[in-house]
């Protein structure tokens, strides 16, 4: 029994330098998804932006080509007549 004994020692607690390079990897791998979730953001309100300024012109042009058609001499008074109506450029 004596032999099993001499293998034992006693560790004080002592601070593990690994713990700031922990920290420092665990940031490193978080950056790039904080990253990529900001950029994808940017990216998805830009195409919202981009898909309703392109609706709104898309229906006004339809407007003025209507407005075009039925009164000629007054296209602009029955644009501004029917965005008016409407409450704004909108189908």
């Amino acid at each position: 029994m004596e032999v099993g004994m001499q293998n034992l020692r006693a560790v004080e607690k002592a601070e593990s330098p690994a713990m700031p390079d922990a920290n420092r990897r665990l940031w490193a791998s978080v950056w790039p998804w904080i990253a990529g979730t900001v950029l994808a953001l940017l990216i998805g309100s830009w195409f919202v932006w981009l898909s309703a300024f392109l609706q709104r012109k898309f229906a006004e042009e339809d407007i003025r080509a209507a407005c075009q058609r039925a009164m000629p001499e007054t296209s602009d008074r029955c644009f501004d007549t029917v965005v008016i109506q409407r409450g704004g450029v909108r189908r």
